[in-house]
């Protein structure tokens, strides 16, 4: 019984790839049906490349900061890793999430390591990872609604305001219920939360000077966040296309030039490509190992 289930599996998780590939080529087709190849070439020819650069650092350190906040988790439950560690498991899991997306995911990787490595739970480790991702998610919504007052019908930001703060309330007591373990780390990881969206805030602004935008940035920053949301739904890879869609349909809506609009989304996709790239590394040589003269073997087995 066991082989027909781990084939199961594995139809299932190749289904899952191809309709990811499936509506991403669909995004993508749709986007550029809609934009002037001429001048969006025009608009990168002209781009500062140095600007870029530092939207590449920005965008780094918010990665940093992003597993500094996961870590807390980490060591509410006990497993003592450093920095350097933790940082390099990381790197590793954005490697696994943007370039093996019919593999393991990043998370489940993240969680089977330590699970083998460290006498707990994978309940436990499981719970840090995805309590992880809603705290970020918490922060990217705070950034949202804190945006949307001043680019919205002051109707429609007045609504959010209330929900962003019933859902930190109601994080707070899922935690406090459910999860209490995390409860030390819930504010610090919070805060670690808007600091990583404001970095990568600051990541999409410094695109938007490297492209000659001079006006509306709120709007594009807007558009971004709004972004940052869909794509966390598992609907594409890396939520490539599905991000260009709502940065086309944002510029409709706000009256913006499509061509940047998307060009802005497609150079923070590139910079995120570059950055989980660096993770390739960590598939032959241990994220986990300690300086010593002697090294546990690793082998990577996707």
């Amino acid at each position: 019984m066991e082989q027909p289930s781990k084939q199961a599996s594995s139809i299932s998780k190749w289904l899952k790839l191809v309709l990811k590939i499936a509506v991403m080529a669909v995004c993508l087709w749709y986007v550029s049906g809609k934009i002037d190849f001429e001048k969006s070439k025009t608009a990168l020819q002209h781009s500062n490349w140095l600007l870029l650069f530092t939207a590449l650092i920005l965008f780094v350190v918010s990665k940093l900061v992003s597993a500094i906040r996961l870590n807390i988790y980490f060591k509410n439950i006990s497993i003592a890793l450093s920095e350097t560690q933790n940082i390099r498991l990381y790197l590793l899991g954005m490697f696994y999430n943007l370039f093996l997306p019919g593999s393991v995911s990043g998370d489940a990787y993240k969680v089977i390591l330590l699970t083998k490595r460290y006498p707990i739970s994978y309940k436990k480790t499981t719970a840090a990872v995805l309590v992880d991702r809603f705290s970020g998610l918490l922060g990217l919504g705070i950034l949202l609604v804190i945006c949307s007052h001043f680019v919205l019908n002051f109707i429609y930001s007045l609504t959010l305001t209330p929900i962003t703060i019933g859902a930190i309330m109601g994080f707070y007591y899922i935690i406090k219920r459910w999860f209490k373990d995390f409860i030390p780390g819930f504010w610090s990881t919070l805060l670690l939360g808007i600091l990583v969206q404001a970095a990568q805030v600051v990541c999409i602004y410094m695109i938007m000077l490297s492209l000659g935008v001079d006006k509306n940035h709120t709007a594009y920053i807007f558009i971004f966040l709004v972004s940052s949301v869909v794509s966390v739904l598992p609907l594409t890879i890396g939520g490539l296309g599905i991000r260009e869609v709502v940065f086309l349909e944002g510029a409709a809506y706000f009256s913006l030039d499509s061509e940047t609009s998307v060009i802005i989304s497609l150079l923070f996709y590139l910079i995120t490509l570059v950055v989980s790239a660096i993770g390739a590394w960590y598939i032959f040589n241990n994220p986990l190992k300690k300086k010593g003269p002697v090294e546990e073997s690793f082998t990577l087995k996707p």
